[in-house]
């Protein structure tokens, strides 16, 4: 290689043919250090390179010009480009709400129920007062075993199941008089019964049987009162309407659109746009049942009844709930897939979450 591809010009050069000896001083010895420096060292390039930021083909930079650099961060094998970073995660599918309970259950056991009742109703009357005394039977038995297990309350239950069926054939015979003093004689019942056991505990319990006396059987016999009339069957029937359409309505609105809470430290899965629903679907019920099912009834008078079975409808509700919540359960009972116990359902409970919006 030559001088001149370092920028000296042809026969410049110390020594060169055309001159003789460069003259020596300070000015020649600094334009021939400049005209003579060393070439720079180019490292090494591995086979295949590696690309800098810009996607051009770089060095690696290694060797004793980079000793200060710490090794790891230069290896000698060629680098890779950058990782991409993952793609994001799909996002998460928005999940349906739930109804809280087996939907296909409920309507399937609603279903065989409502044929029992309506076969017994239209074919014999005493058939279903005798549905209604298995009922109150059944749901003596579940309100005593919850109270016994949860609380340690002993109601004799032998007296409540004998009175309580008593009670309700006395009202479909007797009359509103028979009940009471059905009713009457199941609370002495209870009273004698008890005093067979030792006395701890007997105020609790008695009171507690007193208590399931009038909660369940005698509230049943006004079921049993209206089935006296002519057209007794077609009033359950009606009422039987009512309380399904209320229920439907609660549901289907409050699970919809349920946002406020009806009554939060009693039943927080309440909404008050469920008890609109209920009452809404109990009122135009009402005015259709009763202006084509009952004897001389007009539409105004069903929407009466309507208004008032939605609101027995959710205070009985809000009543059992309070029960519940007391004894720290769920439903009364596990006879009725997808409706919890005979209790649940004699109380238009309808288990958990019925008026739910979540």
């Amino acid at each position: 290689m030559n001088d001149s591809s370092w920028g000296a010009p042809a026969g410049s050069g110390r020594g060169g043919p055309d001159q003789g000896p460069a003259p020596a001083g300070p000015a020649y010895d600094r334009q021939q250090a400049a005209q003579t420096r060393p070439m720079p060292i180019v490292p090494d390039v591995p086979a295949g390179g590696f690309q800098d930021g810009h996607g051009r083909g770089a060095a690696h930079q290694s060797g004793p010009l980079f000793r200060d650099e710490p090794p790891h961060e230069h290896p000698q094998e060629p680098m890779s480009s950058p990782t991409p970073p993952p793609p994001p995660a799909p996002p998460a599918p928005r999940q349906k709400k739930s109804a809280g309970r087996d939907l296909g259950a409920a309507i399937g056991v609603g279903v065989g129920l409502g044929a029992v009742i309506i076969a017994s109703l239209f074919i014999w009357k005493p058939a279903f007062v005798g549905v209604i005394a298995v009922a109150v039977v059944v749901g003596l038995w579940e309100l005593t075993s919850r109270l016994q297990e949860r609380k340690e309350i002993k109601a004799p239950l032998v007296p409540l199941a004998v009175g309580g069926a008593a009670m309700v054939v006395a009202g479909y015979v007797r009359g509103a008089e028979g009940a009471w003093v059905a009713m009457a004689l199941t609370a002495l019942a209870v009273l004698v019964w008890r005093m067979t056991e030792p006395p701890e505990g007997y105020l609790k319990d008695v009171t507690a049987g007193v208590f399931a006396a009038f909660y369940v059987p005698f509230l049943a016999t006004f079921v049993a009162l209206l089935l006296t009339a002519d057209d007794g069957p077609q009033r359950v029937l009606t009422f039987l309407i009512l309380t399904v359409v209320s229920d439907t309505g609660a549901y289907a609105i409050g699970w919809r659109f349920g946002k406020h809470k009806l009554a939060p430290r009693i039943s927080p899965g309440k909404t008050r746009e469920g008890l609109v629903g209920a009452v809404t679907f109990a009122m135009a019920a009402g005015a259709l049942c009763m202006q084509f099912m009952i004897d001389d009834g007009v539409w105004w008078q069903g929407l009466i009844l309507g208004l008032a079975v939605a609101a027995s409808a959710t205070l009985g509700d809000l009543g059992e709930s309070m029960i519940k919540r007391d004894l720290g359960i769920k439903d009364m009972g596990t006879l009725l897939p997808g409706h919890g116990g005979i209790m649940d359902r004699l109380d238009s409970c309808c288990r958990r979450h019925r008026w739910c919006g979540c």
